[in-house]
């Protein structure tokens, strides 16, 4: 069997660039279902459930292009919604989770969509209530077949409406956005995701020719339209690898660059690891991290102990919670 070996006491120096944000990625690569024009898609992460993604729409019909290493493009022309009740999309489409997220575009565009109990990471009940209430109140019906743990959602014309998500989910947000830009009059989405991701997901979708206003915010309008057009788009970094990689030079105390990080769409991450103590520059969209002997967590202006928490956008993402602790344990 394949193995990794460590040798651990070494510093290190250099730079590094991140890959494509995959959680970007999944919602972006679902939207091209959406339009049967072309849309070119770059710094697409080669990463498994990515990859799985694409056969996946492959397979559905969607032309793939693998235009260089990380740029593909789509045409999702000649799609089968019957395909959906195959024994092949269930297996493939069970195999990952993001494919929840083709529901929403296509409810919007074939009437129909039909989910297989998804898999992905083994961290306990992720409940997918959002997408379906939100599909619900934009007026499709819900069919859920207990035995085979399967939901089908169909509509014979989707209608705007407004709606106060019961949480802030990303992957609820972005698939009720992709169902709503083609729904008749318009949509109110109040207590929606604001995420850098979901920010890009509705800039595409606006250059597609989609009618949403309210981006970056919790309240969301859109106007549906008939039909969505080709584009181009490129994918933000990845900010769980861009705070793992300054969790990584601050623990190895080492000197390392961090290229081409979209620094405006880091949020409060890089705030947050100077609270630690951690030392970096900003050059441009580069981060710059000096080697660092030592590095001390600041208190709070009363003295009391620094606490660090995570909460939806704009605050610190839970994922990057465990790169935190492990860097606080050496500060």
């Amino acid at each position: 069997m394949a193995i990794f070996k460590v040798e651990g006491g070494r510093r290190l120096r250099g730079e590094i660039t991140p890959q494509g944000a995959k959680n970007e990625a999944l919602q972006i690569l679902c939207a091209t279902l959406l339009t049967q024009e072309k849309v070119i898609v770059h710094n697409v992460p080669q990463i498994l459930d990515v990859i799985q993604l694409i056969e996946l729409l492959q397979a559905m019909g969607v032309e793939v292009e693998r235009l260089s290493e990380e740029s593909y493009s789509f045409r999702a022309a000649d799609i089968d919604p019957d395909y959906l009740h195959s024994d092949d999309y269930c297996r493939r489409a069970s195999r990952l989770r993001g494919s929840v997220m083709l529901l929403g575009p296509m409810l919007a565009r074939f009437g129909v969509g039909y989910m297989p109990k998804p898999g992905g990471d083994k961290i306990g009940r992720r409940r997918l209530d959002t997408h379906f209430i939100g599909f619900q109140k934009l007026g499709a019906t819900l069919d859920f077949d207990t035995a085979a743990a399967c939901s089908e959602v169909r509509c014979k014309e989707l209608k705007g409406c407004y709606m106060l998500l019961d949480e802030a989910s990303v992957t609820g947000t972005a698939n009720i956005i992709m169902a709503a830009v083609m729904a008749r009059g318009f949509t109110t989405i109040y207590n929606a995701a604001c995420e850098p991701y979901i920010q890009q997901l509705c800039l595409m979708l606006n250059r597609m020719g989609a009618r949403i206003s309210g981006i970056a915010s919790n309240l969301l309008t859109i106007e549906g339209v008939r039909e969505l057009h080709g584009t181009e788009h490129t994918l933000l970094p990845d900010m769980i690898e861009v705070g793992s990689f300054i969790g990584l030079a601050a623990m190895t105390r080492s000197e390392l660059t961090i290229r081409n990080v979209s620094f405006e769409n880091l949020g409060i991450i890089p705030a947050q690891f100077a609270r630690l103590g951690i030392r970096f520059e900003q050059h441009g969209d580069d981060i710059y991290i000096p080697q660092q002997e030592h590095y001390r967590i600041e208190n709070f202006m009363d003295g009391s102990i620094m606490t660090i928490a995570d909460a939806p956008w704009p605050g610190l993402t839970p994922d990057l919670l465990s790169v935190f602790l492990v860097v606080a344990t050496q500060a």
